[in-house]
């Protein structure tokens, strides 16, 4: 390995990088002998303090890093992921602009692609830009004096930041969050309201209860996470996008049911004239099976993708027996794994998982604040 120069000290983990080239080439079919890149790679990062990904190496580490989502479900699908590749976009009216067009894409009619957009990368001297919000979608929330809630409690901070910014909030309980990008350490973020054709929202009723679609609650289509940090070969990507598609029990027994999000589950009881008088009736878990059904009805009427926790259990375990013939372990964090509604009576609520080892990578990884 060549030493790092006297005046440009290393940026980027020369092991990491290497590692990371082995790793692409002894997985990509035609990739050939890594030696030859593996020299390029390491003189580059001597010279300059990091390196450059080539598009097939960028793409292949995006692909491996949602396989190893230790948190993640839909994992059998890592080899569909549509990768953009927009390292040359690191000023903030651009990046708006794409995280724009990320969302017409991924939600193509309806139909979710699992997609991912990669802007700059972290350099020697020049950090990459930021996107503050966790999802490029998500709803504001507004705490009035009595502490109580309109909105998701979870958008209220960024609310309220963007608000300081000079949004205007309309104050209703499902106005979706502009973008905010801070393009460099120390600078005010700027806000960028989203434009209507990137929004599609599904309005949800019940196959049963008419009454369902009165309460007049809604959600988005794609689930395009946004405050988590791409790193391949120990190059850091700090906007890097990404999205699956929706699972039905992430909206309708996290997002719309717990007791710090939109707590719904007493509404939908006392609609459904359950007795609440005690735990032991089970009011809560029966008003959230049909807070469910309605999920997963009203996703399917509205023809937007959408998978349910018993049928995406049986695909991860699917997903799971791949990798083992493969020789690879597969991670896995059961508390996330195991679905929050009926989790006994799915297959995966029944094994043990490979433990999860935080130096693995490719990987995405919890944003670290400037």
């Amino acid at each position: 390995m060549p030493p790092p120069s006297l005046f440009t000290p290393a940026f980027t983990d020369p092991d990491q990088a290497s590692d990371f080239i082995r790793q692409f080439h002894a997985e990509v079919p035609g990739a050939g002998d890594p030696v030859r890149r593996v020299e390029e790679v390491l003189d580059e990062i001597a010279r300059t303090g990091t390196y450059r990904h080539t598009a097939e190496e960028l793409a292949f580490g995006a692909k491996v890093a949602w396989r190893n989502s230790a948190r993640c479900i839909g994992r059998l699908y890592w080899r569909s992921l549509v990768v953009r590749d927009l390292r040359e976009v690191s000023a903030a009216d651009d990046l708006a602009e794409e995280c724009f067009e990320h969302l017409r894409l991924a939600t193509n009619g309806g139909r979710i692609r699992p997609m991912i957009t990669i802007f700059a990368p972290d350099r020697p001297g020049r950090p990459a830009p930021r996107i503050a919000n966790s999802q490029l979608v998500r709803y504001a929330g507004y705490q009035d004096d009595d502490g109580r809630w309109t909105g998701d409690p979870a958008g209220g901070q960024l609310a309220a930041r963007a608000a300081e910014l000079g949004w205007k909030p309309a104050e209703g309980r499902f106005d979706v969050l502009p973008l905010l990008i801070q393009e460099r350490p120390g600078e005010q973020p700027r806000w960028y309201e989203l434009p209507d054709d990137t929004t599609l929202e599904v309005p949800l009723s019940h196959p049963e209860y008419a009454w369902f679609a009165g309460l007049g609650l809604r959600w988005y289509a794609v689930p395009a996470i946004s405050d988590q940090t791409l790193e391949i070969g120990g190059i850091r990507y700090p906007a890097a996008p990404f999205n699956g598609w929706y699972m039905g029990t992430e909206i309708g027994a996290r997002n719309l049911a717990d007791a710090d999000r939109y707590n719904l589950l007493a509404e939908v009881a006392e609609r459904l004239e359950l007795d609440t008088s005690s735990e032991r009736t089970l009011w809560k878990d029966r008003a959230l099976i049909e807070l469910n059904r309605a999920v997963l009805h009203s996703y399917e009427v509205a023809g937007v993708t959408m998978t349910d926790h018993h049928t995406e259990s049986e695909r991860f375990l699917k997903h799971i027996a791949q990798e083992e013939r493969l020789g690879r372990p597969t991670p896995a964090d059961w508390s996330w794994i195991v679905p929050p509604v009926s989790g006994g009576v799915t297959p995966v609520f029944h094994r043990y998982y490979d433990p999860v080892d935080p130096a693995t990578r490719p990987a995405f990884l919890a944003r670290e604040p400037w």
